[in-house]
């Protein structure tokens, strides 16, 4: 279906936006000949401004494309990269230069659903790059970035091998790291935020490995005052990122 320097994106907000951001890493568009919304006939517009190739098909042809996906009527096969490429954190603190950075740190998150939501907090919240490991966690699949609208291809994703070193590598550039922790003494909103930062959240099941919790320079809960235990990650990682944008703006 696409080799290995390609990849398929689908749903609507993931399209809109590769097409608008990237233009020419798109090489083949599948738009269902059936559908002629208006949504549907703006990104036809956009699609036909680029070179890529673009076939009106039938929506069994979009089924099975996407293995039964929610594909909204349009498929996109472009250029396997996103709006930038690291190999390691190094690199992307490299790219942030004189701007504070803020990074978002993700140990092992394995729902689809949950990593397209971090994604799109991530954009939202303007952080400079996520950082996910390669091992035992979801990957950028078609479904984690028709869950992010989007934001994959505005926030910089990078795989690593081996999350500590990373984490590491972050501190040795002065970037203070935070781990999320529910039995963590002290709480997210009496940390200092406000400087270089990398947070970090774990997975759905166990929550932050024991190895990454001690390469954390301090942990933190998010207080629960009403009756749930704790938030899942999609949410925790939105109300950690607001709290440090919070903290930054009080701090101009």
């Amino acid at each position: 279906m696409n080799d290995d320097n390609t990849r398929l994106v689908y749903g609507r907000h993931a399209a809109g936006e590769l097409l608008q951001q990237q233009p020419d890493s798109v090489f083949d568009v599948w738009i269902h000949d059936g559908r002629n919304d208006r949504r549907l006939s703006d990104l036809s517009k956009m699609a036909r401004a680029t070179s890529a190739n673009v076939h009106r098909v039938s929506r069994a042809t979009l089924d099975e494309k996407t293995s039964g996906g929610r594909h909204q009527g349009i498929i996109l096969r472009c250029r396997d990269a996103g709006l930038a490429v690291f190999n390691d954190v190094d690199g992307l603190l490299d790219a942030v230069g004189d701007a504070m950075p803020l990074v978002l740190v993700l140990d092992g998150v394995q729902d689809p659903q949950n990593l397209g939501a971090c994604l799109r907090n991530a954009a939202a919240a303007g952080a400079h790059g996520v950082v996910i490991p390669k091992n035992r966690a979801v990957g950028l699949t078609p479904v984690v970035r028709k869950v992010a609208s989007g934001a994959a291809e505005r926030v910089p994703v990078v795989r690593v091998s081996n999350l500590v070193r990373s984490l590491e590598q972050l501190q040795a550039r002065g970037v203070t790291v935070v781990g999320a922790a529910g039995e963590a003494d002290k709480a997210l909103f009496d940390c200092e935020l406000d400087g270089p930062l990398a947070l970090v959240l774990g997975g759905e099941h166990k929550g932050l490995r024991r190895l990454t919790r001690e390469h954390c320079d301090q942990l933190a809960n998010i207080p629960m005052p009403g009756s749930m235990e704790s938030l899942n990650v999609a949410a925790a990682s939105a109300v950690c990122l607001y709290e440090a944008i919070r903290q930054r703006s009080a701090g101009r």
